[in-house]
């Protein structure tokens, strides 16, 4: 294979990861979801540039797919989520959302011609965790360093440990898909299952899959405006690896 055929390749890479930018000279692109190892020795630099900030992804290996045209509404995903992450049934509390779309649709009653749900066109569309790419908002907003990545699926977890309840991942989350719950002052998401999901399992028209990861937060709009409040800590974290390479002082 000739060395062109490798830049090829990575840069078909980095878009799949919804990557458009490039890479600098201080390191390297982890593209897990993508199955790309070493890339670093094949020229990143002289293919990518050198001015342009560093990103290093580290995203889900799998995540769940919604189909809503196959969605009968009987909300068996909610319970079977609460019923193995907290013991109840209480769809309320589920890492997966149904019934908040099940009347009017994602846009609600405001949504005119164009409402879902039983009071439009019959579609319910589910609310799904996208798994999403570094930065992860929710991640990225936490205070405590609650949110972490499962090490079995890479997906993203709530340490209740941690979570001290500020609700900061909730605001930050531009889907708003993250839950609280009340009574135990915890925020909680969609892992996974550890690689099992139960809301897949439990689906009885085959509305929900659970597939290799890609990214999809550029697909649908998000379901609300997010606020995030990034720490002083974290945010210099986030300059060294986001801001573009500062060019050396020539030598004269």
């Amino acid at each position: 294979m000739k060395h062109g055929d490798y830049l090829e390749i990575i840069r078909l890479a980095a878009s799949a990861a919804g990557m458009e930018v490039t890479l600098s000279r201080r390191g390297f692109l982890l593209l897990s979801a993508c199955a790309v190892a070493s890339l670093s020795a094949f020229g990143l630099r002289e293919a990518l540039g050198g001015e342009a900030p560093l990103v290093i992804l580290d995203n889900s290996k799998g995540m769940i797919l919604a189909d809503p045209s196959r969605c009968v509404g009987c909300q068996r995903c909610e319970l079977a989520c609460t019923e193995f992450n907290d013991g109840r049934a209480q769809p309320s509390q589920a890492r997966i959302k149904i019934d908040r779309a099940m009347n009017f649709g994602p846009e609600g009653p405001t949504g005119g011609p164009a409402m879902q749900g039983t009071w439009g066109n019959g579609l319910v569309v589910q609310g799904v965790c996208r798994q999403c790419p570094h930065p992860v908002p929710c991640d990225t907003a936490c205070p405590q360093d609650a949110i972490q990545a499962d090490p079995k699926t890479g997906a993203r977890v709530v340490d209740t440990e941690r979570c001290v309840g500020c609700r900061l991942c909730q605001r930050a989350c531009p889907w708003d898909m993250i839950t609280f719950d009340e009574e135990r002052q915890k925020a909680s998401k969609c892992f996974l299952c550890h690689g099992k999901p139960k809301c897949v399992e439990a689906c009885p028209a085959g509305a929900l899959r659970f597939v290799p990861w890609r990214d999809i937060t550029r697909e649908g709009l998000p379901g609300g405006a997010a606020q995030s409040v990034l720490s002083a800590a974290k945010a210099k974290v986030c300059l060294e690896c986001h801001a573009p390479a500062q060019k050396k002082p020539s030598a004269h």
